[in-house]
């Protein structure tokens, strides 16, 4: 494909000036761009795929950056891309010093709020809006947020905050797979057509003006009509959230015809209340196998066009912590496990089959995650929470109230632990080190390779600790497969002075280092917090330690320690090698630990100095 349409959008005033044959061709040239560079790079491919007309109808009825357009998590916004000016570059997708695969202000003034984790836009976009409405700017503010979302809380919080005022801000709901509401029958389907034309908002609209003006009882005949028509309403639609909420509901409208989303986009624009534009896609629209597999094809590693993406191949962590709770839960059945809407993802796809009584997918709700996985503890049960390292985040006060001031045996299996690479800074596991140590009561274990997580896996069902698990996306390192010694950490090496102390993936780069630089020990941590006192009376006897930590500095088990050791009186040489006050932006995992100082080459880089 020559692509010659969407190389001539350098900005979305452009897509304004098509006509419909040109815009069905953009549409095409989108997908077909979006295709080629996923199959690629990898990225998030059914959800783009699915909002291509969606992305051309909003920027034809609104006009960036002057009006701020927010993609909810932001893992459909490759089309938004494309109309913004950015189609040169796009086949760096997700690459080092590329654009992101999210959306991102640094990256165009078009993306108007950082994006990457879920259930926000609603609460972005309104505060938005108000800050412009609030210092006399021009423009509006479009919150586009998709069915699996609104399973967030957040979104509830900003519907509830949103709905009750007077403006004109719009939500758009991207629905490519649950009913909101059902409409019931002939009269339902006609009132939607009706209600969905221009003309009939513009009667309306003039007719409540008109009786308003009537002196003394117009504005009481304007009321009554309007709670009549909305009783009656509610009896043929069944009264939905959002209406309960405040809003306007417009909808549902096909969301691969541009030019119905457009009449309604332009119609929520003339109210004086808040609207939520209702649409219906296909997710993976356009491509035969993300069509037919949406879930599989959500976020895909590269792959062969014609052929299809491949799902099987290598183990990783992920399916080993799933293969281990199966395993569990066939021998205990007060094992329960418990996911954030990542059932594949986590690796319970399994459990999620062969244990349907024990396992519970919350929706996007990591907060509720959380809460929900202490009263499952209070009731007895042994619950696991699988959970992304970024998205555990979300639940912390949880963390803390629910679980830890309770003393309650919840287990946090925590994947994508550490650099995960090309999703970029809202994805990086980086920051789980320093929160959860803060907590008073947890114990946190970090496993090298599969035999450890397995065996950590199965040390901490049975006992009554608060603990978390976290390991790597991925599989193993080649050179890390030594059983668990079941300590809480491990001595390799001789009478070396010098020592690197370490744990998780980068434990088996020390071990690479020792083996080429023979004269070091290093000392790996299994159990990784808190410090045990036998640990710090091993470190004192070295000279010089270098601790490499795939964490954030801050708050990191070096610093722990550092402090342990300081206490009790070690003067020795120091050194802590991690990420520093920085975020990571997408870049591959290797090209990430290499540039932060944590391969193997930097390993042998600082012990030979």
């Amino acid at each position: 494909m020559d692509y010659s349409v969407i190389k001539g959008i350098k900005s979305p005033e452009d897509v304004k000036k098509l006509n419909k044959k040109e815009i069905e061709a953009l549409c095409d040239e989108a997908r077909s761009v979006i295709i080629e560079t996923v199959s690629k790079n990898g990225g998030h491919l059914a959800s783009n795929l699915g909002a291509v007309e969606l992305t051309v109808a909003l920027h034809r009825s609104f006009s960036t950056p002057k009006d701020a357009i927010i993609f909810d998590v932001g893992h459909q916004s490759y089309t938004h891309k494309l109309l913004t000016g950015r189609f040169n570059e796009f086949s760096t997708l997700r690459t080092k010093g590329g654009i992101s695969g999210f959306m991102r202000p640094d990256e165009s003034e078009h993306d108007a709020f950082v994006t990457g984790h879920s259930s926000n836009s609603i609460s972005a976009a309104y505060g938005i809006y108000k800050a412009k409405r609030i210092s006399g700017e021009e423009g509006t503010a479009v919150a586009v947020i998709g069915d699996g979302a609104l399973t967030g809380g957040m979104a509830y919080e900003a519907l509830n905050n949103a709905g009750s005022a007077r403006s004109n801000f719009i939500i758009v709901l991207n629905d490519n797979k649950m009913s909101i509401s059902r409409n019931v029958g002939a009269l339902a389907r006609s009132l939607t057509k009706m209600r969905n034309k221009p003309k009939y908002h513009k009667f309306k609209n003039a007719f409540s003006n008109f009786l308003i003006d009537i002196p003394f009882i117009g504005k009481k005949i304007n009321s009554f009509i309007f709670y009549l028509k909305e009783g009656i309403k509610n009896i043929v639609y069944r009264n939905n959230v959002f209406t309960a909420m405040g809003f306007n509901y417009l909808g549902p409208v096909d969301g691969h015809n541009v030019e119905e989303m457009e009449t309604l986009f332009n119609i929520a624009k003339t109210y004086t209340r808040p609207s939520v534009v209702h649409i219906i896609t296909t997710k993976g629209k356009g491509y035969e196998y993300a069509e037919s597999s949406p879930k599989s094809y959500h976020g895909v590693a590269p792959f062969d066009i014609e052929k299809g993406a491949s799902f099987g191949g290598k183990e990783c962590f992920s399916d080993v912590a799933g293969e281990t709770l199966c395993s569990l839960a066939e021998k205990d059945k007060k094992i329960v496990a418990i996911t954030a809407a990542m059932t594949s993802g986590t690796g319970l796809s399994k459990f999620a089959h062969d244990y349907k009584q024990n396992f519970f997918d919350v929706g996007i709700a990591e907060q509720h995650a959380v809460t929900f996985a202490a009263g499952l503890a209070k009731g007895g049960l042994k619950p696991f929470f699988v959970v992304y390292s970024s998205f555990l985040q979300r639940g912390y006060d949880q963390l803390v109230h629910d679980v830890a001031i309770a003393g309650l045996p919840v287990k946090l299996l925590i994947d994508r632990a550490g650099i995960v690479g090309e999703d970029g800074e809202s994805h990086q596991g980086v920051f789980d080190v320093s929160y959860l140590t803060g907590i008073p009561g947890i114990n946190v274990y970090s496993p090298c390779n599969y035999n450890e997580l397995k065996a950590m896996i199965e040390q901490t069902a049975d006992n009554d600790e608060f603990a978390a698990i976290r390991y790597p996306r991925g599989a193993q390192p080649e050179n890390c497969k030594f059983d668990y010694s079941g300590k809480d950490f491990d001595v390799f090496g001789g009478n070396s002075k010098k020592a690197i102390v370490t744990y998780g993936r980068l434990s088996s780069f020390a071990l690479e280092t020792k083996e080429k630089l023979k004269d070091i020990n290093v000392i790996k941590l299994n159990k990784i917090y808190p410090l045990s006192d036998e640990l710090i009376s091993s470190l004192k006897k070295f000279d010089e330690i270098h601790f490499f930590e795939e964490s954030v500095k801050s708050g990191g088990i070096a610093e722990h320690i550092a402090g342990k050791l300081y206490e009790s009186g070690f003067n020795n040489k120091f050194k802590i090698h991690a990420i520093s006050d920085t975020f990571i932006p997408h870049m591959s995992v290797s090209e990430a630990l290499n540039e932060n100082g944590l391969s193997t080459e930097s390993m042998i880089e600082w012990l030979s100095k």
